[in-house]
């Protein structure tokens, strides 16, 4: 616990939140494309298991910020893998991060907007809605999808403000990826903050471009003041 709050909750009415790796545990995700989809390649195409992780990492730096990149329909055409049942294969990964439920009703409690914004398609979104409730303790879900574009792009943050009441002086939007938060800093979104543990499975990063959080805990007094 510390003395002074990373962000001045008195000054927040919305906070837009990302999923993977800020409300949920991102090693469900790092597993799944990193592990368990190159080994479904090696053994649909009989080669190596590295020589299938040498393939996907460069497929996903080819389409690194973009729709495709998050778009399991994309994927499942490009592998010829069906990419829900293999995420059901493994779906007792999904896991809320310990802290998040505390401080999601903690922001609800203090009469605040709570808004998830995630690039995660439609298809994976509800997969972890369903085994998390994640819909219970927010007020709106959104898949950028729904868009066409991601929020690595400034289309992006103008389709969300006209679709969503928000002001970006008074709105906090808290993720894991330092690009998307620069792209919500260049739209004007006044508060930021950054995940420093996104995986549990990895050490904390250093982040030092954005104010960085570990447990969301920490700020819940801050919040209920």
């Amino acid at each position: 616990m510390y003395s002074n709050p990373l962000v001045p909750w008195h000054e927040i009415e919305t906070v837009l939140l990302d999923m993977d790796g800020t409300l949920l545990d991102l090693y469900f995700d790092s597993y799944f494309w990193l592990e368990l989809i190159p080994q479904k390649i090696a053994a649909q195409k009989g080669q190596s298991v590295s020589e299938a992780k040498a393939f996907m990492d460069t497929e996903l730096t080819r389409v690194a910020g973009t729709l495709q990149w998050y778009c399991l329909d994309y994927w499942q055409a490009l592998l010829g893998l069906d990419i829900m049942s293999a995420k059901r294969e493994i779906q007792h990964l999904i896991q809320m991060r310990p802290d998040t439920i505390p401080f999601l009703d903690a922001l609800r409690d203090s009469g605040k907007d709570v808004i998830l914004v995630t690039n995660a398609h439609r298809g994976g979104l509800s997969l972890k809605v369903e085994l998390t409730a994640l819909d219970q303790h927010i007020t709106r879900l959104i898949s950028t999808h729904d868009y066409g574009v991601t929020k690595e792009s400034q289309a992006l943050w103008q389709a969300l403000h006209q679709d969503v009441d928000f002001n970006p002086q008074t709105t906090l939007f808290v993720d894991d990826s330092i690009p998307i938060l620069h792209a919500a800093k260049t739209y004007g979104i006044k508060h930021l903050l950054c995940v420093e543990n996104p995986d549990s499975k990895k050490p904390n990063r250093g982040v030092t471009e954005f104010p960085s959080i570990i447990d969301y805990r920490d700020e819940i007094p801050f919040i209920i003041k």
